[in-house]
């Protein structure tokens, strides 16, 4: 983490992890990627290296942000997808110009058209959403039960039926929350 800025909050399905750039969007909102130059250091973490991030191009990334989050919380909870969220999902997809490649341990890796191209690192976001909202992976959307945080997040637990986006931090803090109250009844 450099100085000064919340931690990521890592998981293991890039769009929703991304979403989750901006956490707590119903209690006190943490941005966690407030400037350029830590969407960068996001976009590395998440295996997108880009060079650089202009201030352009970060307000392009929290739209994608902002729509992908739009549209996996109507999906889970079975509402329409809004229109322009969609049609922002498109169009950053259809911008980005980034290639799959097999790495020789198995692996896939984005390779992107130019070192500094955020579009890119955003198209492949985008391509991973639609994925997941059109429901292409196995698992399913759900919502994060935490009335602060209400993030989406896609659930792959064998049972479907996970609560939190995160044990380590919605769900103990519920869970820590849910103890005290019943301590406090109990004296």
């Amino acid at each position: 983490m450099r100085a000064g800025f919340p931690d990521f909050r890592l998981g293991s399905v890039l769009a929703t992890s991304f979403t989750g750039t901006l956490t707590e969007r119903h209690g006190d909102a943490v941005e966690r990627i407030p400037t350029p130059q830590r969407l960068v250091d996001w976009l590395a973490v998440n295996g997108l290296a880009v060079d650089s991030c202009t201030a352009a191009q970060l307000e392009l990334a929290r739209e994608l942000r902002e729509s992908i989050h739009a549209a996996a919380t109507a999906a889970a909870s079975q509402g329409a997808l809004p229109a322009s969220a969609v049609d922002i999902i498109n169009d950053r997809s259809v911008q980005g110009r980034a290639a799959a490649v097999l790495t020789p341990d198995g692996e896939r890796q984005w390779q992107l058209s130019s070192a500094s191209r955020v579009e890119d690192a955003l198209g492949v976001i985008a391509a991973d959403a639609i994925g997941i909202i059109a429901g292409e992976r196995d698992g399913k959307l759900a919502l994060c039960a935490s009335p602060t945080c209400r993030a989406a997040f896609f659930d792959t637990s064998q049972s479907r039926t996970r609560r939190w986006c995160d044990m380590n931090t919605c769900g103990n803090r519920q869970k820590k929350a849910r103890f005290n109250a019943n301590q406090r009844k109990a004296t």
